[in-house]
């Protein structure tokens, strides 16, 4: 008589080396898991309870500068470096993995008032209130200086052709080669705060005007192309790395703001929660994330299309912040103040630095997709949100929203008791901040 048995291979379920691992045998069918519901969500509540816990964003403090720093740069060249100027005229080359200076210069008698990568390897450019444009290379001594008639509030360079932009009395463009600006823009305001070129459409640059304006312009023109005029005067602007026609603004009025230059009659997103004026933006180099340094003395980070800050960074001693920038790898935030420190922050606060093992990675991965799966659920968005936020910044925030709330009840108020056949017409939340378009 012949009896069959079950006959099963040890090499399918043990593994090689570690003969105490064996591998799970598991049944997908939901019928075989009535409890399935209710342990995730338990491990989701302790993933992102782990997660507040872990949450330590802040790395290093630079130190070097003797005034505050009013401007930061990607390296041209260096992945993990970046270029800062500070009040009193010193520029600095930082190593961000090493987090120290390599390369200084007292290079200007004034403020440093902007620094930008050039086209050429290893070189790149600074301005300041001085009225004097710099090229630097690998030594301290600068191979151009050029000379303006007005103090220069900000630089950007072209891409990929030997070209730069000023802001200061005017917007000028400037050949490398030549002595004198190329191209002279002046439209209505006095001064002009910043300008910034587009990286993809790399012939459209904009500036920003003390008198409320944003004015696009286009070098194959020799002329502004629009203007938009806002509520209050815009301190920064940013383009988009991978979007050609978007851009973002920083604001006097605590917001940021982001545009499509093809229609700007309205804001495609209104980011908000800053206290007071937002200084400077910048986004990541992926383009899904913006981070925002504000005169409140906090950095904040949004992700593209939100309209509320997913983080909060600020630390006791950190005065206004003054200059924002992600470092190439979209991991790290570097943030400039007027106390003169360079501080080095994650930009995502619970993320561990160095590398994971395979097991904890599965792990990390796991837990991120409870956390999506159940973060609709009050609890656990109750813990994910909760952030501590310096006193001052707390009562303000109070204090702001109660403003908001009571213009809205003035503003509810007005229309129900309006007379027939008047109207008040309900502007947009993303259209109350721009007063018009012109071309």
């Amino acid at each position: 008589m012949k009896v069959k048995v079950l006959s099963r291979s040890s090499n399918d379920y043990v593994r090689e080396r570690v003969e105490d691992i064996h591998k799970v045998q598991r049944n997908y069918d939901p019928a075989s898991h009535p409890f399935e519901k209710g342990r995730e969500y338990t491990r989701a509540l302790n993933a992102v309870k782990l997660e507040r816990m872990f949450a330590k964003p802040f790395i290093a403090s630079m130190e070097g500068h003797i005034d505050g720093v009013y401007a930061m740069a990607k390296h041209p060249s260096k992945l993990n470096s970046m270029i800062s100027g500070s009040g009193d005229g010193e520029i600095r080359i930082w190593e961000i993995s090493e987090q120290k200076t390599t390369w200084r210069v007292q290079g200007h008698r004034g403020l440093v008032s902007g620094v930008c990568a050039g086209i050429s390897n290893g070189q790149f450019l600074s301005c300041s209130t001085d009225k004097t444009i710099k090229i630097w290379g690998e030594d301290t001594e600068a191979i151009e200086t050029y000379t303006g008639k007005h103090a220069f509030t900000g630089l950007s360079h072209h891409r990929s052709e030997a070209l730069f932009a000023t802001s200061g009395g005017t917007v000028e463009v400037w050949d490398e080669n030549r002595s004198e600006p190329i191209h002279d823009f002046a439209w209505g305001a006095d001064s002009y705060q910043t300008v910034k070129f587009n990286m993809v459409q790399q012939n459209i640059f904009a500036s920003c005007g003390t008198d409320r304006t944003i004015v696009l312009y286009d070098l194959r023109s020799s002329k502004p192309v629009s203007k938009l005029v806002m509520t209050l005067k815009t301190n920064a602007i940013c383009w988009n790395p991978l979007e050609a026609y978007i851009f973002s603004t920083a604001s006097e009025d605590h917001n940021a703001y982001t545009f499509d230059m093809r229609n700007m009659t309205s804001a495609t997103n209104v980011m908000k929660d800053h206290v007071s004026a937002v200084m400077d933006i910048d986004y990541s180099p992926t383009g899904q994330e913006i981070v925002t340094g504000s005169y409140d003395r906090t950095i904040r980070l949004y992700n593209v299309g939100q309209g509320h800050s997913r983080d909060c960074y600020h630390t006791k001693r950190m005065q206004r912040v003054f200059a924002v920038q992600f470092s190439m790898d979209s991991k790290y935030i570097l943030s400039g103040s007027d106390d003169g420190n360079i501080r080095l922050w994650k930009a995502h606060a619970s993320e561990k630095l160095g590398v994971n093992d395979w097991r904890e990675k599965n792990k990390l991965e796991y837990s991120a997709k409870l956390k999506e799966r159940y973060g609709h659920l009050q609890e656990i968005r109750r813990i994910d949100k909760h952030r501590r936020i310096p006193k001052d910044i707390k009562v303000a925030d109070a204090r702001k929203k109660e403003m908001i709330a009571a213009e809205k009840r003035k503003e509810e108020r007005r229309r129900k008791h309006l007379k027939k056949g008047e109207e008040v017409k309900n502007i947009p939340e993303r259209q109350k901040s721009i007063v018009g378009v012109a071309k």
